[in-house]
Order: C-alpha cells, then sequence, then structure tokens
C-alpha cells in the first residue's frame, strides 16, 4: 500500500480546525452483504442504502467481492460484500 493511502484506494485528507490546527479524524470499516434477483449493482447499492439508513457520515463504499447464489444451475441471486467506512465518534 502507498504510503498516505487508505485501505481502498481512499486518501485520507486532514482538516483544519478553528485555530488552524490540523485536526484528525478516525474512521470505522464494516462488511456488509447485499443481494439482489437483478444485478451485482443492485445488491451493492442496496448494502450501501441499507447502512446509510443507521450510520451518519458514510465516506467510501469498496465492493470486495462478487458472488451469486445459484438454485438448480440457475442464478437464484446476486451477491455483493461491500466495505463500508464511516467517520467514528467514539462511545457516541
Amino acid at each position: 500500500m502507498a504510503a498516505g493511502r487508505r485501505e481502498g484506494g481512499h486518501t485520507p485528507t486532514a482538516s483544519k480546525d478553528q485555530e488552524g490546527t490540523m485536526a484528525e479524524s478516525v474512521y470505522k470499516v464494516i462488511e456488509l452483504v447485499g443481494t439482489s434477483t437483478e444485478s451485482w449493482e443492485k445488491a451493492a447499492a442496496a448494502a450501501v442504502s441499507l447502512a446509510a439508513k443507521s450510520l451518519r457520515d458514510l465516506r467510501v463504499a469498496e465492493v470486495t467481492t462478487l458472488d451469486m447464489q445459484l438454485e438448480n444451475g440457475k442464478v437464484k441471486a446476486y451477491r455483493a460484500k461491500v466495505k463500508v467506512s464511516f467517520k467514528y465518534e467514539g462511545g457516541k
């Protein structure tokens, strides 16, 4: 991994607080699996959409694995494993 880059190709950016000093941020990463009977894109979007309902300040979503659920030799569902990062606020 290149220096200064986070997993998933995201380069963190530092922001300055009101006094001009650099504020530091911490991000939490969780892994979700979205499913769709139509496509991998819709499966990934379903995971992010549901995460956005309960998590604030989502930053990056990285699709790590695409697979299919099969039944009788046919595709039953598309599955997308997604890592989602959001700003961590400690014990709040």
